[in-house]
């Protein structure tokens, strides 16, 4: 590993954050660390995203900030609805015990994904301090929740945060089979019926890139970013006719 061209710099709760060029690189130990420190405020969390900068940390762990290169995203032209998804949404669709909420749970959202297993890692990024953080930003309607409802009952769902019509994906949990795909596929119909052309998912795996996500270098990223937010905020309600988006007519 290479030393990164940048000592990582230590925030204050006031201090702006470095330029995002100045990340670490892929040959780190860390490629897209930022920063460390600053708090998880919701004017701090909101410049951050502004900027491409999400926090992601571990229990015992300062803040860290990160803002990687390339960056992952799903354009929502790109979505990849596979046969046995668009069998389950036609049915989900079609049946009188199933819903889509947006905002009705958001805490029990953000505490499920916590608690979601994670393949390949231990414990969570959802420490308590980030729970904390989400529901102050959901509370100042900069992060919402996509939820599946299944007999009444909460069956997966997703939280993000939205500036404008940028859309960031945080963390997503299922207690039924396909619950939180249902509800990616929701969030999707959502952004092409509002004119929304990507959701950020920070970081490369193969689960997203299977459904159309992709890499774009983070200034592109970034571009987007700063003409998406000033946009109008989003109308966070779901109507069954966006299913027409993803599913025709």
């Amino acid at each position: 590993m290479s030393t990164p061209k940048f000592p990582l710099p230590w925030l204050e709760p006031s201090d702006s954050f470095p330029p995002v060029e100045n990340a670490w690189g892929p040959d780190s130990d860390a490629p897209g660390l930022l920063a460390a420190g600053a708090d998880l405020s919701v004017p701090t969390l909101a410049r951050a995203y502004a900027n491409g900068i999400f926090p992601w940390f571990s229990e015992g762990q300062p803040v860290l900030w990160w803002s990687t290169n390339p960056r992952m995203v799903l354009k929502v032209a790109n979505f990849k609805l596979h046969h046995s998804l668009r069998k389950t949404l036609k049915n989900f669709v079609r049946d009188a015990r199933c819903e889509i909420r947006f905002d009705s749970a958001f805490a029990k959202v953000i505490q499920s994904c916590a608690h979601a297993p994670r393949r390949g890692h231990a414990g969570t990024w959802i420490v308590p301090a980030m729970v904390d953080a989400y529901t102050q930003l959901h509370a100042a309607g900069l992060a919402h929740s996509v939820e599946t409802w299944i007999d009444g009952e909460l069956a997966g769902g997703l939280y993000c945060v939205a500036l404008g019509k940028a859309v960031f994906g945080e963390a997503m949990f299922a207690n039924r089979t396909d619950a939180s795909k249902i509800a990616l596929a929701a969030l999707v119909a959502f952004c092409r019926a509002q004119g929304v052309t990507l959701i950020d998912c920070q970081q490369n795996t193969s689960h997203l890139a299977s459904m159309g996500a992709a890499e774009i270098p983070r200034t592109v990223f970034v571009d987007q970013v700063q003409h998406a937010r000033f946009q109008p905020p989003l109308p966070w309600h779901f109507d069954p006719l966006y299913w027409n988006h993803i599913l025709g007519s």
